[in-house]
């Protein structure tokens, strides 16, 4: 058996090719030379991390402290889309992250949360928690705030939780969603999203109701009989679209990407050609999905943004709470989202 050999030195060439910078550049940093500016410098760190070698040791910062990054779970890769910004731009600011997942019959948020206070961690930031849940009880919240630790929420806001919050414009997705099925002629437009409890899926229902209004005068109950509130998953929208294809829908539109091939099965499970008889949306935008069969229209996330908006706002909590300030006034952050058209959504044939 032959054992590996330590890692070759790293070539200049490679690390400015990486990052970006000219050798010069990467020569500076590697040396601990002033003159460079603080994000040049983090892009060279960061290609040294992605080329595999470990950075020189006088380069290795002390963290600032521990920051715990609680997600719903791993298998929409939203989540993962996001947790990889939020951990990049934590480490920017030079703070550890510490990634928890709730899984089924795994440990639950308000357990995470524990282990993460007896690790002493400087800060939370919570993606698509029990904070998005009408009938969950913030009590939780305010505690945490009450014991000194400071956090972010994203996606699901509550007017009951007094902290920083980061949200796409859910209404805003599904009226643009709307308009384009629109524009493609179709009128009988359904809308399968996640249940009723969260924020995000009454946004988006808001939304469609609004446009289907705006669009065609349905009522408020003539447009929420086209609803379907279901599991933001692949079964969940396959459930949704036999609902929606019975009521004679020609346009879809989703509350997640994984709804939406979801109803893509569906749909060839009944012999409809996608989008030749049926038009789909989904909502996200995570890096696969543009090479789905056919390439998936969907509205995306501005899931960059709104991270790096969530740590910002994270960042600025603790020193906050360091200098024992009080926020004034504690606000959502809203992100426009964007409809990305590909191959799921197409005129409508007579």
């Amino acid at each position: 058996m032959t054992l590996p050999g330590p890692h070759p030195a790293p070539r200049l060439s490679d690390i400015a090719a990486q990052a970006q910078v000219s050798e010069a550049t990467v020569s500076r940093v590697l040396n601990g030379r002033a003159g460079v500016a603080a994000s040049t410098r983090q892009r060279v760190l960061a290609a040294l991390d992605v080329l595999g070698h470990e950075r020189p040791v006088r380069l290795r910062r002390r963290s600032a402290g521990l920051v715990g990054l609680v997600i719903p779970e791993l298998t929409n890769p939203i989540f993962p889309a996001f947790a990889q910004i939020i951990e990049q731009s934590l480490a920017g600011h030079g703070y550890t992250p510490v990634l928890c997942t709730q899984m089924p019959g795994g440990a639950t948020e308000d357990e995470l949360v524990e282990q993460l206070e007896e690790r002493g961690v400087t800060g939370i930031v919570f993606l698509s928690g029990l904070h998005a849940d009408t009938r969950a009880d913030t009590g939780r919240y305010a505690r945490l705030t009450a014991r000194g630790v400071p956090f972010v929420l994203i996606n699901g806001h509550n007017p009951r939780i007094d902290a920083p919050f980061v949200s796409p414009d859910d209404g805003a997705a599904a009226r643009m969603a709307v308009r384009h099925l629109a524009e493609l002629g179709h009128e009988r437009i359904g809308l399968a999203v996640g249940p009723a409890r969260y924020v995000p899926s009454r946004r988006k229902a808001e939304g469609f109701v609004a446009a289907l209004g705006e669009s065609f005068g349905l009522s408020r109950g003539q447009a929420e009989r086209r609803i379907q509130h279901t599991l933001f998953s692949v079964e969940g929208g396959h459930a949704a679209a036999g609902a929606l294809l019975d009521e004679g829908c020609t346009g879809i539109v989703c509350g997640s990407d994984l709804m939406a091939l979801g109803v893509v099965r569906a749909a060839r499970g009944r012999g409809l050609d996608v989008p030749g008889q049926l038009s789909v949306v989904g909502y996200d935008d995570s890096q696969l999905i543009a090479f789905t069969d056919p390439p998936l229209t969907t509205v995306r996330q501005p899931v960059q943004a709104m991270a790096t908006a969530a740590v910002g706002a994270l960042i600025e909590e603790v020193h906050d709470r360091a200098q024992g300030r009080r926020p004034t006034q504690r606000t959502e952050f809203i992100f426009r989202p964007e409809l990305v058209v590909r191959g799921s959504t197409g005129p409508l044939r007579e």
